[in-house]
């Protein structure tokens, strides 16, 4: 939480004491609220431009790092596809492969998993943001 975050509440009781026409108090509320907006979008303005500028590079490998990288997740999920067809015809052949990858899945480090998702995250936060701003 930002410091002005924090301090509206306690401001905001002081309007009310202070300002004692109730139109005017109710301005100085408004513009301290927006106040607190301006400042959340600078921070997640900030948050966001590495990850837009990393996106942006001319740099084909880093411009293409975090969807190659959700490429390969979205095809270890569709892999349950042809398992389910596989286990149709050859139930123990389906889960040779399944403990097979079950114990692989299990030895990839969880600071990966940490990676993946805030990567997922962070792509689709400055892709939302980049169509947001009319950018493709």
């Amino acid at each position: 939480m930002s410091v002005l975050g924090s301090l509206i509440g306690p401001i905001a009781g002081l309007i009310d004491k202070v300002i004692p026409d109730p139109e005017a108090r109710d301005r100085a509320k408004l513009e301290l609220l927006r106040m607190q907006n301006q400042q959340d979008l600078e921070r997640v303005r900030a948050e966001l431009s590495a990850i837009v500028v990393e996106a942006q590079s001319a740099d084909p490998w880093t411009s293409r790092a975090r969807p190659s990288f959700l490429y390969v997740m979205y095809a270890l999920l569709l892999w349950a596809i042809p398992m389910g067809l596989i286990s149709a015809v050859q139930p123990a052949t389906a889960e040779a492969i399944a403990r097979g990858m079950t114990a692989y899945l299990n030895g990839i480090p969880e600071p990966l998993y940490v990676l993946f998702g805030t990567g997922y995250l962070g792509y689709t936060a400055a892709r939302s943001w980049g169509k947001t701003k009319g950018e493709k």
